[in-house]
């Protein structure tokens, strides 16, 4: 659904019964990143000062982004009252930090940036579907649709910037694939683990990044299903350059789900 807001939520339909625990800590944390759009935005800004078309788009995307951290924070605190989501985003924003002070990309060049924010939606997108389909709670699921729908439309709009930016700098199909690949496994940097940590952990608990990275990691892993993966390595693929279905989506796919099954039993066994 485009342009929503937190009234077209179905917030009276929340059932309690339906909450599912490990549920909570995931969406508590995922508030919290959401809910950093403007500083996201900032450094984009820093990245792109001279395309005044993309800087208006990411104003825009910045405020659906802040969108997504309201309405799960808010039912975060709907199915644990205790939840403190202000408290948290800055404890978060306290404890991590963005290169405010970038004025060029990290990635190495602009199209590689937008390649890598094509790669942050692929996992969004996914992320939120298996959310949506893993839970039971009739708001929860209806938030994660709608989140779910904005990412798949964030990934469009990078990626028609980043074909607009590869007309003006040279960067491959396998420069590209490296970049998605590396942006892939940030998904276990500080970001993520300081997340769930701010929204989680009892007071006066030392931030332990292994320690909240494999926490939140098993929980966020137990929640796609195949369906899930495939639709993500068909946008990773496709953002690349590469045919989006066929022999290697399926190999990758099959590859990246023992992977995440795997992680997740492991994990499980080491108490995560």
């Amino acid at each position: 659904m485009k342009n929503w807001t937190l009234d077209d939520i179905a917030w009276g339909d929340f059932d309690r019964s339906k909450v599912d625990p490990e549920l909570v800590k995931l969406v508590k944390a995922a508030a919290l990143v959401e809910h950093n759009g403007y500083d996201y935005e900032t450094y984009l800004n820093n990245v792109f000062g001279d395309d005044p078309e993309f800087r208006t788009a990411v104003a825009a995307w910045a405020r659906e982004e802040v969108r997504h951290g309201e309405a799960l924070g808010r039912w975060a605190a709907m199915a644990d009252p205790s939840f403190d989501f202000a408290a948290a985003f800055k404890k978060f924003t306290d404890g991590y930090k963005l290169p405010l002070d970038a004025t060029t990309s990290v990635r190495g060049s602009r199209a590689g940036e937008l390649m890598a924010r094509c790669i942050v939606e692929t996992g969004t997108s996914s992320y939120y579907s298996a959310l949506r389909d893993a839970a039971d709670e009739p708001v929860l699921k209806q938030i994660c649709a709608y989140i779910a729908a904005d990412e798949l439309r964030h990934y469009k709009l990078f990626y028609s910037h980043m074909r607009r930016w590869l007309e003006r700098e040279r960067l491959g199909k396998w420069g590209r694939l490296r970049i998605g690949l590396g942006r892939l496994h940030e998904s276990e940097d500080d970001e993520l683990a300081y997340a769930y940590y701010a929204a989680n952990a009892d007071p006066g608990q030392a931030y332990d990044r292994a320690r909240y990275s494999a926490a939140y990691i098993r929980r966020a892993y137990a929640v796609y299903r195949p369906g899930h993966v495939q639709r993500g390595v068909a946008m990773v693929l496709k953002a690349a350059g590469l045919e989006a279905t066929g022999r290697l989506n399926d190999w990758l796919t099959r590859l990246a789900v023992r992977f995440m099954r795997w992680r997740t039993r492991r994990l499980v066994r080491a108490g995560a």
